[in-house]
């Protein structure tokens, strides 16, 4: 892991208190910065993810779906994992914690918000930061590699059905055309402009490809921190009002990775799928695509909801907890090999 990867909690930390004291002394500033809207979609937002994801997609490379025969059996717990089991089990959790256990310590008008966002940041698999946990664990890189492939591409035409269906079974009333709008901007178009990109830097060598997605890897971490600025600039005063918000968000999001991880890893195991198979498997199935999360909620409901703010709280836990995801899985290695 890089530096910036590796203490990305901290800056996420940072960041929220610059948000919150800059949202309090200039708030005529982050005012502004919502104005500048296109359909529902500010702009300054979706220049920021781009910056975030497009280094990222580059690293991703679609001639590798040919290899998904040879992993059959992982790739196809992993995509149960996350296609059939994570949106839905955060939506049970979001309804459970949001609106039963916890309904009496949040702001009743963002309760729909709050299930939003955790349906949003479950239902996308995460495409970058995977690779960090492959490595870390052992993991075969051409799986990873397939799977993160087979991933972005089912998220094309999966993602906003799937946003759709479950936020209408909670009651959560939709404009489908920003949905499908965030689809084109957020996963289309940066997948796209990310494979002409890896396309003409592999023909200028391999070398070339290598130092240039490293050096622009700082880009993706930059706007992540900057958005994350601009999101508490907004949010900063229901925060001092409401800190027990963000444990209560974290609940959920906790719960969601420890299952999804222990069922992946699991279902591997009672598969006979190799350990290296297993570990990505597991960390592909746990984590999630919450740039992509934080673009689409703010698209949907705005810098001020609820939704936009509980993004961020994915951002906040993703990278330790998945970190303590690694350390089981390689803890767990004697157990996972010995006959079952």
């Amino acid at each position: 892991m890089s530096f910036f990867e590796r203490f990305l909690s901290l800056w996420v930390l940072l960041c929220i208190a610059a948000g919150i004291i800059l949202g309090q002394f200039f708030p005529g500033f982050f005012q502004l910065i919502g104005q500048y809207e296109i359909a529902k979609v500010n702009i300054p937002i979706g220049l920021l993810i781009w910056l975030m994801i497009i280094p990222m997609l580059m690293k991703v490379d679609f001639v590798a779906l040919h290899q998904v025969k040879e992993y059959w059996k992982g790739i196809s717990i992993t995509l149960l994992v996350n296609w059939a089991v994570k949106p839905f089990s955060m939506a049970f959790l979001g309804w459970q914690f949001i609106r039963q256990l916890f309904a009496a310590y949040l702001p009743a008008d963002q309760l729909d918000s709050y299930i939003a966002r955790l349906i949003l940041l479950a239902a996308a698999p995460c495409t970058a930061m995977v690779f960090v946990w492959s490595r870390l664990t052992n993991g075969d890189p051409l799986f990873t590699l397939s799977q993160v492939a087979l991933n972005d591409t089912i998220m094309v035409f999966a993602f906003a059905p799937i946003v759709g269906l479950l936020l209408g079974m909670s009651s959560i009333v939709i404009p489908w055309e920003t949905l499908f709008t965030s689809v084109v901007l957020y996963i289309v178009i940066p997948v796209v402009l990310a494979q002409l990109i890896r396309k003409l830097l592999l023909s200028k060598g391999t070398s070339v490809f290598d130092h240039v997605v490293s050096r622009i890897g700082l880009w993706s971490t930059a706007a992540l921190l900057i958005t994350l600025i601009l999101l508490f600039g907004f949010q900063g005063e229901i925060i001092l009002k409401q800190p027990l918000v963000i444990a209560i968000l974290a609940l959920p999001i906790l719960i969601q990775v420890f299952l999804n991880a222990g069922l992946a890893y699991g279902l591997n195991r009672a598969a006979g799928e190799k350990h290296n198979v297993a570990c990505p498997s597991a960390l592909i199935g746990a984590s999630n695509f919450f740039e992509l999360a934080v673009a689409t909620a703010i698209s949907l409901f705005g810098f001020n909801s609820g939704a936009a703010l509980a993004t961020v709280v994915g951002v906040l836990i993703e990278v330790p907890v998945m970190l303590i995801v690694v350390r089981i899985v390689n803890r767990s290695k004697n157990w996972y090999e010995c006959p079952a």
